[in-house]
């Protein structure tokens, strides 16, 4: 089974030390994550207008982005960065939080809409729509008129275990969708019970 060609993983979030525990932020996250078990260190470059590390993964060389322009702006960092390498959009893993999935969720999937999400719409516009997603859910407020807070605020505790948790999860197989593919990886993410 082929694994997944990936060049760029990306983590959608805001810079800054305010923003670092919120919901918003579990792009970010994941890639600190993947930064710390793989060997890499982000450094600040203002020509991709992010923080950059670079990891090896059982032989895969990968670029780790966390675009420093804010999140309704994070498709200039990605494009950057993108054009930069030559990396197609069915290359680049972006991952975000997730309203639409329970909290602690973790989802794979290549294409489609940005869902209402402002890095999403962002990216999409840069690359079109043909790159992968990480989704990792944060769970919804309840009232549309209330995501904006809720997104800028931190979890409470046993919430973000779970995202968390989830994160964890998530950076664990990716040595597996390097190696065997995204079908394998949705098979046993997907297969999960979300929690609640």
């Amino acid at each position: 089974m082929a694994g997944l060609n990936l060049k760029i993983i990306v983590g959608l979030g805001n810079p800054g030390p305010e923003h670092r525990t919120t919901r918003h932020n579990v792009g970010f996250w994941f890639c600190d994550l993947l930064a710390r078990r793989h060997g890499g260190e982000f450094r600040d470059y203002r020509k991709y207008s992010g923080e950059t590390a670079k990891i090896e993964i059982d032989g895969h060389e990968l670029t780790l982005l966390k675009p420093t322009t804010y999140m309704n702006r994070s498709g200039i960092s990605v494009r950057q960065l993108s054009d930069f390498f030559k990396i197609p959009p069915e290359e680049i893993l972006v991952a975000h939080d997730e309203l639409d999935l329970p909290v602690g969720s973790v989802r794979l999937k290549h294409g489609g809409g940005h869902g209402g999400h402002n890095g999403l719409r962002d990216v999409i516009a840069h690359l079109g729509e043909g790159f992968w997603r990480l989704r990792l859910g944060i769970g919804h407020p309840g009232n549309k008129a209330e995501v904006i807070d809720y997104v800028l605020t931190r979890a409470p505790q046993p919430e973000e275990e779970l995202i968390l948790d989830a994160v964890n999860l998530a950076a664990d197989h990716v040595p597996l969708l390097l190696d065997q593919g995204a079908e394998r990886v949705m098979a046993k993410l997907h297969a999960r019970p979300g929690k609640t």
